[in-house]
């Protein structure tokens, strides 16, 4: 309460009797242990501030927000309780704020804040008003901005679905058509002389070699803007991992890359789509091993099964991925490979959001990068917990 008001009041108490002080005062007692019930109703944080930014109340939301003590706060000043807070260029008594902030501590959080101005009037004709001090609101708005960033993910994939309708039929017909006049010029290039045919030949395997690199990007990336809905079965998912290796093995030994499994007993089946798993567990498998350095290096593959969920990680000693990419893995055409499209990350990452699973990525520059998969289970086990009363105090005699 404002030291001023309680001067004032206290001037005045000769005026009172003894019984109107004692009601006066009880009813101040009452109104204040009304108002901080209230507050600490609150889910959002509430913070009282003094014009000169010191703490004169916080509730409990506000003090889990930021990893602080309510009571502790009081009398600190909003910069020392809460850091890298700049009160100075934030507190104006005559304007409300109204801004978002990130905090990392205890957890990383996206906030927002509303500080607006406490302004009471001196005297009651009096039309300048007195500056008490402050309130500050604040909520959590994470999920709201999470939300808002897949609503925007979303529209930047349906606008290059749209994209690839047209790229499929403005280049995709002419690479097939180029693709077959190539092969008819192979033919007639049969009866020419040797000497003068190996010439042309090195040329045309240029041509086609161009050519299948290209569909292969127009593949790519169809499959990364096209959705489309998993075919599930029950699988096995060491099964897949297996078959995907089998496909690289000759990849994998020309980049003398040597692979470590280490994989779970009695993993459980799982509804899945074979063809996209082994599409998703192919891409990151090849990025891991193309992250190698060139004289070799090493792949460890892990699976795990517990109560939720079935994890599978794939991890080298690669190159790693610096800060600033880590940031953009799953922005299109964002890519740390010269002949790269960046479209490979954004396929496994739709084709787990389809199984209902997520891709999680850690990475140090110059050691390696770790990819898990999480699958989560259909057939999640119950697990019968120990009584906590004692049996015989449960037993109904008869």
């Amino acid at each position: 309460m404002k030291d001023g008001f309680l001067d004032k009041l206290i001037t005045r108490l000769d005026r009172f009797s003894p019984s109107e002080v004692q009601n006066l005062v009880s009813r101040l007692v009452r109104e204040k242990g009304f108002l901080e019930n209230v507050f600490e109703a609150l889910r959002e944080g509430l913070f009282i501030i003094s014009p000169d930014g010191i703490i004169t109340f916080a509730n409990q939301s506000a003090a889990n927000f930021f990893g602080i003590d309510p009571q502790k706060s009081v009398g600190l000043h909003i910069n020392t309780a809460i850091r890298g807070f700049d009160w100075s260029s934030i507190a104006r008594p005559d304007k409300t704020t109204n801004r978002d902030l990130e905090v990392f501590y205890p957890e990383n959080l996206i906030l927002n804040f509303y500080l607006s101005p406490i302004n009471n009037p001196i005297e009651e004709n009096s039309e300048k008003g007195e500056h008490l001090g402050y309130v500050m609101l604040i909520r959590d708005v994470t999920k709201s901005k999470q939300e808002a960033e897949e609503i925007l993910e979303s529209e930047k994939l349906n606008a290059l679905t749209l994209l690839a309708a047209g790229v499929a039929h403005e280049i995709g017909n002419p690479l097939n058509s180029l693709d077959i006049h190539l092969q008819l010029m192979r033919r007639k290039l049969k009866k020419l002389p040797a000497e003068n045919a190996a010439e042309f030949s090195d040329l045309l395997d240029t041509a086609q070699n161009e050519i299948q690199r290209l569909d292969s990007i127009l593949k790519q990336f169809l499959h990364a803007v096209r959705p489309t809905a998993p075919i599930r079965e029950k699988c096995q998912l060491h099964e897949i991992l297996r078959t995907t290796l089998s496909t690289l093995a000759a990849e994998l030994e020309d980049r003398q890359a040597k692979v470590t499994l280490t994989l779970a007993n009695n993993l459980p089946l799982l509804d899945l789509d074979a063809d996209q798993i082994q599409q998703a567990l192919y891409n990151l498998i090849r990025n891991a091993a193309q992250a190698l350095p060139a004289s070799g290096g090493n792949l460890w593959i892990s699976t795990h099964s517990n109560d939720y969920e079935v994890t599978l990680r794939i991890k080298d000693d690669g190159s790693g991925i610096s800060p600033e990419h880590m940031g953009s893995l799953y922005e299109p055409y964002r890519t740390t490979k010269s002949s790269g499209t960046g479209l490979g990350l954004i396929v496994v990452r739709r084709i787990m959001r389809e199984h209902g699973g997520e891709i999680e990525i850690q990475s140090v520059i110059n050691q390696g990068t770790s990819v898990t998969l999480h699958f989560p289970r259909q057939d999640k086990q119950l697990r019968l917990l120990p009584d906590s009363v004692p049996q015989h105090i449960i037993d109904i005699e008869h």
